[in-house]
C-alpha cells in the first residue's frame, strides 16, 4: 500500500528510509480514522505536530538522499548513479566515450529524476582535475576552468569511465552490495557502490543538508593506503600516528597548506586549515616579480586577478607596477611584476591578507554510516572503510565459491560421461526422449541433474581426448580456488590480507606524489608585516595638518644652510611639532589638556616633502585641545614616561599603563582646570636615569628622574624646576646613562650651540639650574634642546615649512654660557619652529646635495 502511495507521489527515491516513512505515516492515518479523527477526508490532527513530522521527514530525505556522502563508497546519490548508469550502458574506461547528454538521459530515466542540470553539473565536477584530486570520469570537450568558465552544454561534451572509477564499481555483478529498486521499480540500483578505493578520502565531499554540512578536504592516494594497511597490521594505532602516516591534505590544485586545523580535524573531524598559493620571487632588470604558480584550492583564478588589479588601482598594493595572467595549458602563472628597488615581501604578505591567494578551508567530516549523519575522524573514516571492505570481501568470496562448486559439479560431470564415451553416446541414442535420456542419464552413471543437463547440451567435439586434458587441468583449478575461497571465509585474518594485497595494488596503480606542500609551522602575518619598516619624519603644523616623510627625503646641509622646502603651508600657519621614528611603532599624541591618544605610525598620511598633509582631526577625536608632544614607542613593557609642564611641573608614569589604545584617548595628568598650566613635553625614561629641564629663557635643571616617584594617570606631579616671572619650561629631555654627549640648544632665530653635558652640574628637583644659551633679542627665546653626538645628524623646521637637516660634525663644541653660532639661516620673519633627532644609518655615506 505504501509502494502504491510512493508511486501516486512521484516519489523519486525508492529508498527504504522513505518506504519506512510512508508505511509509518500510514499506520498513523489508518489510527486515527479508527478513532474517527478523520471525517469526511478531512484530518483531524494538531498542525504542529503534523509540520514537525513533514519537516523531519523533508530534512531525512535531504540528508540521506542528496547532500551527504555514504563512509562506504564516498558518493552521494547522484554522483553513485551517474557512475552505475555510465557502467550499465558499458562506457568503461576501454571503451569510446559517449556523448554526456546519452548519459544524463539515461541517470534521469533510470535512477535520478530531477533536473538535468543538477545531473550534468555533477557530471562535470567528477571530470575536472582541479575539482577531484583523482577524476572518476574521462572527459572530451570543454568541462570548464580554473577561471570559472562554465562548462559545453551537454550535447557537445563526451565521457567515460575514468580508470580508477573502476575500482569503485569493480566486483558489483558478484552480488557484494545491496540492490534495491528504482524510483518506478523497473529496475534496480545499488545502496553503495563496492569501493575497492578509499574515495572518501581521497576525493573528500562538500555539501549542505538541513541543518549540517559536510566538507571533507581531498588527500594523496599513496599516504591514505598506507594509513589503512598500518591500521590493520596496528588496530589499537593512535590518531597522532596515523597523522604521521597521512600528513594532511592533498588538494588537486597544489598550495601551500598549515595550522594546528589539520590535528585537530584528524581528532576531532573538525578544523581549520589555511591554504596559500605557491609564489615565487623573481628580479627583472631592477624589478622585483612575484610568480603565482599554484592558487589555493576553489578559488578562482580570474577573480583573483581581478582582486589584485583592483587593490592596486585602489593604491592598496601601492607597490605593484604591472600584473599579467599568462596561465596556459592548464598551468597557472600569475605575474605581478614590483616597482624598482622595493621589498616584495610586504606586498606578497599583503596579498595573503587582502586576497583569495590565502584561504581557508573548514573541515567537518560528516557522512552517512548507516544512513545517519556521524562526524568522524581520521581513524573512524579508516576503519569504517576497512569494515565495508570485510564485508565486499566476504560477500564476493561466497559468490565465487558458489560459482565456482557449481562449474566443479558440471566439470566432474563431464569428465566421468568422458570417461564412459561410448556408452553415453548409445545410450543417448537409445532414448526416446530428452527426459528419458536426462533420467536415464542420473541413474545410469550416478549424475545429478545439473550433471545430466550438462552432458546432454554439450558438442561432441568436447569429448574428445585434448578436451578431458583442459578438464582435467580446470578441475585442478576449481578446487584449489574453492580452498582458498573456503580458507578467506573460514578466517577474518585472510579477508584483511586479501584487503591489504588489494589496496596495495591499487596504491602501485595510481599512487602519485603530493601536489600540496605541507608547512609545519608558519608565523602569522601581523600587521607589521604588511608595512615596510624606514625611518619617517612625522610632521604637525600649529593649524592642526599632519603628514609622513621618508627620513631620505632630506639630505645633510652645511650648518647655516638656508633648509630646504618641507610642506605648502597655508599662511600664518607654521610647524611645531616633529619628530622621526619608524613606520613599525606606536604614536603616543599627548595633549596640551594632558591627554593622549593612540595612533601607529603607518596609519599617518604619506606625503611629499612640499605636501601638506592631512587634518589631525580627521585621525584623533580632540576635545578642544591641541598637540603638545608626540612620542613614538616601540615597547610598552620597558621603563617610565616623564611629563613636563609650561609652570615646571613634572610627573613620571609607568609605560606599561598606556599600553591598552583607545580610541577616545586617556587622561594622563590632571593640570588644572583654569588652564594656567599645559603640558610641554614628554620624556622616556628608566630607573636611576637623569633629565634636563630646558627653559626658554635659557635655564637648564638637571636631576635624576627617581628623585620623582611613578604616580598614577589622574595626578598633577611635582615641582621640576624653579622658574622666573616670564620664564616657561619648553624642553625636557632625557640623559644617556654613561653620561658621554652634547647639549644641542638651539633658539628661535637660527642661533645654536653645542655644550659638553659635564659643564651642566646636577641639582636636585626643584632647582633654579644654570644657564644653558646666553638669551638675547640677537638669539631670541630657546626653543628646544637634544642629546646629540659627533655622529648625530638633526633637523631644523622653521615656522614658515623650510626644512634643514644637518650634521653635529658641521657643529664645534662650545661654552655654556655662550649665544652660540647660525645653525640655519631663517628669513625675514621666519623663526625656528622645533628640532629633532634623525636615527642613525650605520654605513651610509653622507650627501651633501641639498634635495630638488
Amino acid at each position: 500500500m505504501a509502494e502504491k502511495q510512493e508511486n501516486k507521489n512521484g516519489n523519486c527515491n525508492g529508498n527504504e528510509t522513505e518506504k519506512k516513512i510512508d508505511i509509518e505515516a500510514e499506520k498513523k492515518e489508518q489510527e486515527r480514522r479508527a478513532k474517527g479523527e478523520v471525517e469526511k477526508g478531512v484530518a483531524n490532527v494538531e498542525i504542529v505536530e503534523e509540520m514537525e513530522q513533514a519537516y523531519i521527514d523533508y530534512a531525512m530525505s535531504v540528508i540521506v538522499q542528496r547532500a551527504l556522502p555514504s563512509v562506504e563508497d564516498g558518493l552521494k546519490p547522484v554522483h553513485r548513479r551517474i557512475l552505475y548508469a555510465m557502467h550499465s550502458i558499458g562506457l568503461d574506461a576501454s571503451k569510446p566515450t559517449r556523448k554526456s547528454a546519452a548519459v544524463v538521459g539515461e541517470v534521469l530515466g533510470k535512477y535520478h529524476p530531477h533536473g538535468d542540470i543538477a545531473v550534468y553539473d555533477s557530471l562535470v565536477r567528477m571530470a575536472q582535475d582541479f575539482s577531484l584530486r583523482y577524476p572518476l570520469v574521462h572527459g572530451q570537450g570543454n568541462f570548464g576552468s580554473l577561471d570559472g568558465d562554465s562548462p559545453a552544454a551537454q550535447r557537445y561534451t563526451e565521457v567515460k569511465l575514468s580508470k580508477i572509477s573502476q575500482e569503485l564499481i569493480e566486483d558489483i555483478d558478484k552480488e557484494t552490495v545491496k540492490m534495491r529498486p528504482n524510483f518506478d521499480n523497473s529496475t534496480k540500483e545499488p545502496e553503495t557502490l563496492p569501493a575497492k578505493l578509499p574515495n572518501l578520502l581521497i576525493n573528500g565531499a562538500t555539501g549542505i543538508a538541513v541543518g549540517m554540512a559536510t566538507n571533507i578536504p581531498p588527500h594523496n592516494l599513496t599516504e591514505v593506503c598506507d594509513a589503512i594497511i598500518e591500521c590493520i597490521n596496528k588496530p589499537e594505532i593512535t590518531i597522532d600516528e596515523l597523522a604521521e602516516v597521512v600528513k594532511g591534505p592533498d588538494f588537486p590544485t597544489g598550495g601551500q597548506i598549515f595550522g594546528d586545523g589539520i590535528k585537530d580535524m584528524y581528532k576531532s573531524g573538525k578544523g581549520k586549515i589555511v591554504i596559500r598559493g605557491k609564489t615565487t620571487v623573481e628580479e627583472r632588470k631592477g624589478r622585483p616579480i612575484i610568480i603565482i604558480n599554484e592558487i589555493p584550492y576553489m578559488v578562482n583564478k580570474s577573480d583573483l586577478v581581478t582582486s589584485i588589479a583592483r587593490l592596486a588601482t585602489e593604491k592598496k598594493l601601492p607597490d605593484v607596477y604591472d600584473l599579467r595572467d599568462e596561465s596556459s595549458k592548464g598551468k597557472v602563472r600569475i605575474v605581478v611584476e614590483l616597482k624598482k628597488e622595493v621589498d616584495s615581501k610586504f606586498t606578497l604578505n599583503k596579498l595573503y591578507t587582502s586576497t583569495n591567494l590565502e584561504t581557508s578551508f573548514d573541515a567537518n567530516l560528516l557522512a552517512l554510516v548507516g544512513n545517519k549523519p556521524v562526524v568522524l575522524n581520521l581513524k573512524q573514516i579508516i576503519e569504517e572503510y576497512i569494515k565495508y571492505r570485510r564485508l565486499i570481501v566476504r560477500n564476493r568470496s561466497k559468490f565465487e565459491l558458489k560459482k565456482a562448486e557449481e562449474r566443479l559439479e558440471i566439470v566432474l560431470g563431464l569428465l566421468i560421461a568422458q570417461k564412459n564415451i561410448d556408452k553415453v553416446v548409445e545410450f543417448i541414442k537409445k532414448s526416446a526422449n530428452a527426459t528419458d535420456a536426462h533420467d536415464g542419464l542420473m541413474k545410469k552413471f550416478s549424475l545429478t541433474d545439473k550433471q545430466a543437463r550438462a552432458v546432454l547440451e554439450i558438442r561432441l567435439q568436447q569429448l574428445t581426448r585434448l578436451e578431458e586434458g583442459k578438464l582435467r587441468d580446470e578441475e585442478k583449478k576449481l578446487k584449489e580456488g574453492i580452498s582458498d575461497l573456503k580458507k578467506i571465509l573460514g578466517d577474518e585474518k585472510e579477508i584483511l590480507k586479501v584487503i591489504k594485497r588489494e589496496v596495495q595494488e591499487f596504491k602501485t596503480k595510481y599512487g602519485d606524489e603530493r601536489r600540496t606542500r605541507i608547512l609545519r609551522r608558519v608565523e602569522e602575518i601581523t600587521e607589521k608585516d604588511l608595512i615596510e619598516k624606514k625611518d619617517v619624519v612625522i610632521m604637525i603644523t600649529n593649524s592642526g595638518y599632519v603628514k609622513r616623510v621618508d627620513v631620505k627625503a632630506y639630505k645633510e646641509q652645511k650648518r647655516g644652510g638656508a633648509g630646504t622646502s618641507g610642506a605648502e603651508l597655508k599662511e600664518e600657519d607654521f610647524v611645531n611639532k616633529m619628530l622621526t621614528c619608524s613606520t613599525h611603532d606606536f604614536l603616543l599624541f599627548f595633549t596640551t589638556r594632558g591627554r593622549v591618544y593612540w595612533l601607529k605610525a603607518n596609519d599617518i598620511p604619506s606625503a611629499e616633502r612640499q605636501g601638506k598633509g592631512k587634518a589631525i582631526v580627521n585621525l584623533l577625536s580632540l576635545r578642544d585641545e591641541a598637540i603638545a608632544n608626540v612620542k613614538a614607542v616601540k615597547n610598552f613593557d620597558v621603563g617610565y614616561l616623564m611629563f613636563a609642564t609650561k609652570l615646571g611641573m613634572v610627573k613620571k608614569l609607568p609605560l606599561k599603563d598606556l599600553s591598552k589604545p583607545r580610541n577616545t584617548g586617556v587622561r594622563v595628568i590632571n593640570l588644572p582646570a583654569d588652564n594656567s598650566d599645559i603640558l610641554i613635553n614628554v620624556s622616556h625614561v628608566i630607573d636611576k636615569q637623569e633629565v634636563m629641564l630646558v627653559t626658554k629663557k635659557g635655564q637648564a635643571v638637571r636631576f635624576n628622574s627617581d628623585e620623582v616617584r611613578p604616580m598614577g594617570r589622574v595626578s598633577y606631579g611635582v615641582k621640576g624646576a624653579e622658574l622666573g616671572k616670564t620664564d616657561e619650561v619648553v624642553a625636557l629631555e632625557s640623559l644617556p646613562m654613561n653620561g658621554k654627549t652634547t647639549i644641542l640648544t638651539v633658539a628661535e632665530k637660527g642661533f645654536g650651540k653645542r655644550s659638553d653635558l659635564e659643564e651642566y652640574r646636577k641639582t636636585s628637583r626643584g632647582a633654579k639650574g644654570v644657564i644653558s644659551l646666553d638669551v638675547s633679542e640677537r638669539t631670541g627665546n630657546v626653543i628646544s634642546s637634544l642629546c646629540v653626538n659627533d655622529r648625530d645628524s638633526v633637523i631644523i623646521t622653521t615656522t614658515k615649512g623650510m626644512v634643514l637637516r644637518t650634521s653635529m660634525r658641521d657643529l664645534r663644541v662650545m661654552g655654556r654660557a655662550t649665544q652660540g653660532v647660525h645653525v640655519v639661516k631663517l628669513k625675514e620673519g621666519d623663526k625656528v619652529a622645533d628640532i629633532v633627532k634623525v636615527p642613525k644609518e650605520p654605513e651610509v655615506q653622507v650627501n651633501l646635495s641639498i634635495l630638488g
